[in-house]
């Protein structure tokens, strides 16, 4: 089942193009790559969150300090740096809000056309169902609840530039020992229970993968 989604989700990117690309070999690769990285990255965020609740449930542990990570934006982060692995020619990587300051807000990523505007797009969330990838048009979504997030992609482009090498068990972004969250390279961080475990995460994924680059 996983295999159709990933195959529809490539189509879908392929339609986004220019008639004049949609044919070349080497979108067709690209969105392939794309749309194969995003459903093996969605399970792999989970896994490391260590989340065992879908959306809301999760937020509630997290709040309740029973839980360091699983949040719509730290997925949303997450994602963004799997899908900066490689540098792309014919599609762009983008972050989008829905209810942006409200209680109900809600991160994701999305994909487009190199050219495209919002919201013709593909929205990726990693979140709602935990792992297993959700994907929505962004022409079919509320206009009046979702927006495009540049300032987001700019932060994060500084963490993970096109074609970064960071382990998956890196995060941009950590909760420090007085709660609030900040970049994990802030001194005061390196005190933090995320960061002792993204430290460990790292650790044990150098043992799973010899020779893997790990520049924290």
């Amino acid at each position: 089942m996983v295999t159709i989604r990933r195959a529809e989700l490539k189509d879908n990117l392929v339609a986004l193009l220019p008639v004049k690309d949609q044919n070349q070999i080497a979108a067709q690769q690209e969105a392939t790559w794309l749309a194969d990285t995003a459903y093996k990255a969605a399970a792999g965020i989970a896994r490391l969150n260590d989340s065992h609740f879908p959306g809301w449930a999760g937020n509630a542990l997290i709040n309740a300090r029973l839980q360091d990570r699983g949040l719509c934006w730290q997925y949303q982060h997450d994602m963004y740096r799997e899908l900066r692995r490689r540098p792309l020619s014919y599609f762009r990587i983008g972050c989008c809000v829905r209810d942006k300051g409200k209680p109900s807000e809600h991160n994701c990523v999305y994909l487009a056309a190199k050219d495209a505007v919002w919201p013709e797009v593909w929205v990726l969330d990693a979140w709602m169902w935990n792992g297993r990838l959700k994907v929505d048009y962004g022409c079919q979504l509320n206009a009046s609840r979702w927006e495009d997030l540049p300032e987001v992609c700019r932060i994060q482009s500084i963490y993970y530039c096109e074609g970064h090498q960071w382990p998956m068990e890196h995060w941009s972004v950590l909760r420090g020992p007085d709660g609030d969250y900040e970049g994990y390279w802030l001194p005061e961080m390196r005190r933090s229970s995320q960061y002792r475990r993204m430290y460990n995460n790292i650790e044990e994924g150098k043992k799973e993968h010899p020779g893997r680059l790990t520049n924290y």
